[in-house]
């Protein structure tokens, strides 16, 4: 078999049935290799697009997310979702075509090193340059998408090596993945007392824990040691308007468990102002410099530092629940993660609709939705869609504070999940990055549900200016007034709507529902700051 349809078939082999792709000249032998097996190619029309739908599949099915993108100017296009699948703990491949290994500093046709392009957003990126190679890269790189901490990883792949025979019929089979190391039993104990003792304990775990396959092994974790986790994604880190009051609590904890959750700006890095003076941490992490940082940041208030993985470390205590004594500081938590402040007016005028009113008349619709999965996008508006929006799948911008992936989450979502309802809630704004790939939602019969909120400006930098330099020294924030989106979606093939109202809202989100068709609706909005929640004083905003 040829080099080509070696990797398809391995591919095909680990349990990969779906590619997300823009095609090109160095990866024809790759596609003509998916028709042998039956690997489905969802043909975007931006490469970023690729790579965030990949991104995206992995977060609901669990599985490894692959795109497939061509040389130089492709890869360059697809670099930057890999620093949020990075950011967000993602499995993901991506697959390139590169020029021949034979004319290496030849000035080859879209001759690039890509390796030095994607090794600072990738855990691991390769470029076999024999044929003999190529199983054992491509083993290194899925093990590595998948090992503590998980992450994406790159395969670059010369042209030449994909038309040059194997020698081989068969795949080979994957290598075997090294066990975990065994725990330290000292260290273990350490933990069990430290988790036995504390009055009022708390974990705070990584991205990886708000997975929706990930998501009964922390409940299961809470149940039986009486501890409650809080898994952290966003970058506003614990002002997350979706964690409620939380950050007010945090203070009072005495012992705060870092599992997989870097110690990082999210947190404050470590400050006292943030996690308390009297608190106790302990980290267990993966990434032996996660430890060292967290040596660094919290001196003599970090009690034990573990280099493992999270989740068996915690699957192998044993600790008497001590279910009763902590129920007021479990209580008060919950408490803290459900507040949203006092309903206050929307902002709206006549002619717009409020962003929590917005967010609310999109919940009660997802409340009573098929198998709803939501999509939150976006800067300011995105921020009111964590606070108000939620769904057994939830997929958001992430650590990397991103914007622009809505539409291309939202599409992959319903491919792996063709029966859900899904979603996507973003700003004007945000609608501009991949607005397009509406026409890869209409050929690949993904129905997925765009909300627009449409206040005519990127209201983040709005605030940011108005408050910083004053209103007669805005610039670069107003977008266009005659901008309808809807009407775009309409044109690619779609269903487009717009709403002033909630009850136009309502009766928009019906249509579109039941259309069938890759829907956009346009709402009109009136503009308001991000909320961050207190309970100490009045919810306040997140500038």
């Amino acid at each position: 078999m040829l080099g080509s349809q070696l990797i398809i078939r391995t591919l095909h082999e680990r349990g990969v049935r779906t590619i997300f792709s823009l095609s090109g000249n160095q990866i024809m032998p790759l596609y003509d290799a998916c028709l042998d097996v039956g690997i489905r190619i969802v043909h975007v029309r931006h490469e970023a697009a690729a790579v965030f739908m990949a991104d995206a599949w992995a977060q609901v099915t669990g599985e490894l997310g692959v795109a497939m993108l061509t040389a130089a100017p492709s890869i360059a296009n697809g670099v930057a979702p890999l620093y949020s699948a990075l950011q967000a703990e993602t499995p993901l491949l991506l697959l390139s075509g590169d020029s021949a290994v034979g004319e290496d500093g030849s000035g080859a046709f879209q001759e690039i090193d890509q390796v030095s392009i994607t090794s600072p957003l990738t855990k691991l990126s390769l470029r076999p340059v024999t044929i003999q190679e190529i199983c054992p890269a491509l083993d290194s790189v899925i093990a590595t998408a998948f090992a503590p901490r998980p992450g994406p990883v790159h395969l670059a792949l010369p042209f030449d090596l994909l038309t040059e025979e194997t020698g081989l019929e068969d795949v080979p089979k994957a290598a075997t993945r090294p066990g975990g190391s065994a725990l330290d039993a000292g260290e273990l104990a350490k933990l069990t007392a430290l988790v036995g003792e504390a009055k009022r304990p708390l974990v705070l775990a990584g991205p990886t824990a708000a997975r929706t396959h990930m998501r009964a092994t922390f409940e299961e974790l809470r149940d039986r040691l009486g501890v409650p986790v809080v898994p952290m994604e966003s970058p506003r880190g614990l002002k997350d308007p979706s964690l409620g009051s939380l950050s007010d609590v945090i203070p009072d904890a005495d012992l705060i468990l870092l599992a997989g959750k870097c110690l990082d700006f999210t947190l404050g890095f470590g400050g006292a102002a943030t996690l308390g003076r009297n608190s106790r941490v302990a980290v267990i992490d993966p990434d032996a410099k996660m430890l060292e940082r967290a040596r660094r940041l919290l001196g003599d208030r970090l009690v034990l530092a573990l280099h493992a993985d999270p989740i068996p470390v915690l699957t192998a205590l044993q600790v008497e629940p001590r279910v009763g004594e902590r129920t007021a500081w479990t209580s008060r938590l919950d408490e803290a993660l459900r507040y949203r402040g006092n309903r206050s007016p929307d902002g709206a005028g006549g002619d717009s609709l409020g962003p929590r009113a917005l967010c609310e008349t999109v919940q009660s619709f997802l409340s009573c939705a098929d198998d709803p999965i939501v999509i939150c996008d976006g800067g300011e508006f995105g921020q009111w869609a964590q606070a108000f929006c939620q769904a057994p799948i939830r997929i958001i911008n992430g650590m990397s504070g991103a914007i622009g992936a809505g539409v291309c989450y939202a599409v992959a979502a319903k491919i792996a999940r063709p029966g859900s309802t899904v979603v996507v809630l973003m700003g004007d704004g945000t609608a501009g990055f991949h607005l397009m790939e509406f026409d890869t939602a209409v050929r690949e019969n993904a129905s997925i549900v765009a909300v627009i909120s449409n206040d005519l400006r990127w209201n983040a930098e709005h605030l940011i200016q108005v408050r910083t330099y004053g209103p007669q020294r805005l610039i670069g924030c107003e977008l266009s007034p005659t901008a309808r989106y809807h009407d775009v979606v309409a044109a690619l093939g779609g269903v487009g709507f717009t709403a002033t109202s909630a009850e136009s809202l309502r009766a928009a989100l019906d249509s579109a529902m039941s259309s069938g068709r890759p829907a956009c609706i346009n709402v009109a909005l009136a503009g308001e700051p991000a909320p961050a929640f207190s309970a100490i004083g009045r919810a306040t905003t997140s500038h």
